[in-house]
């Protein structure tokens, strides 16, 4: 539990961090000054500057806006649509199992990263845009994990007590089911959190994802990419970030994993 709360400190830190961007940089994410383009980091300029003369530690702020924003609402896209999928599936079973789980393997069958960048071909990539596409391919494994967590209680003596009551099937579902099924819904949402920060920012690497002038740190690694040799904190510290992020949120995922299945194996 101790990593856990380490890894939610963490995150917690880079939220606050990103709200309070425009205080805690020393300037703007576009102000230029051109006297100080690739200025080493030191301590007028904690990151250094890009080619622009642009703070790199106020767009690793702001980038953390854009990166995280994808991230955690993404996941709840992906949350709703695999909430949704899984709890149908494993409740009504039968055709209706077989059917959406095919097309939940159909998808995952795809690589994401090429679905994105297909979709990102043919729509702006924007921020709202970029959280639609990433959650829109992201559903999957919260729709297996609430399949079956759904089949290993809608038998038990609760559940069908409900339905021997009169009780609608959305109201099982809403009132039984898935509260005991949370726990694992909710580690499934977190480590979407991170699966949706690096898919963003592979995607700005790659150049399908957020446009500059607006900072995100996939587009700042995708600006450094020409100048890793001679300015390497260009993608030091943006990629840093990713990686700091990345660790956290998996860490958090996995403490609360630990805690779901010690809560399940803990006598009534």
């Amino acid at each position: 539990m101790r990593r856990g709360r380490l890894a939610a400190a963490v995150l917690l830190l880079l939220i606050v961090a990103a709200l309070l961007a425009p205080w805690l940089a020393s300037g703007a994410a576009d102000t230029m000054d051109l006297a100080n383009r690739r200025a080493a980091p030191s301590l007028s300029h904690w990151f250094g500057t890009d080619e622009l003369g642009r703070d790199l530690l106020a767009r690793v702020f702001f980038g953390a806006r854009v990166s995280l924003a994808v991230g955690l609402l993404s996941a709840l896209v992906a949350g709703a649509l695999g909430v949704s999928v899984g709890a149908a599936s494993g409740f009504f079973g039968g055709g209706v199992d077989a059917v959406l789980m095919r097309a939940t393997d159909a998808v995952l069958s795809v690589p994401r990263l090429l679905l994105l960048m297909a979709a990102a071909a043919v729509v702006q990539p924007s921020v709202p845009v970029l959280v639609l596409l990433v959650g829109g391919i992201g559903w999957m494994e919260t729709a297996r994990v609430t399949r079956a967590a759904f089949l290993q209680s809608r038998d038990r003596e609760f559940v069908l007590a409900a339905r021997a009551a009169g009780a609608s099937p959305v109201r099982v579902i809403l009132a039984h089911l898935l509260p005991n099924a949370s726990g694992p819904i909710i580690v499934s949402m977190t480590l979407a959190v991170g699966r949706g920060i690096l898919l963003e920012s592979a995607l700005s690497f790659f150049g399908a994802g957020v446009q500059p002038p607006t900072a995100s740190w996939g587009n700042m690694l995708y600006q450094a990419q020409t100048t890793m040799s001679t300015e390497p904190w260009l993608a030091l510290f943006p990629g840093l970030f990713i990686f700091i992020t990345s660790v956290a949120v998996n860490a958090l995922g996995d403490s609360l994993g630990e805690a779901s299945v010690s809560e399940r194996r803990a006598p009534a």
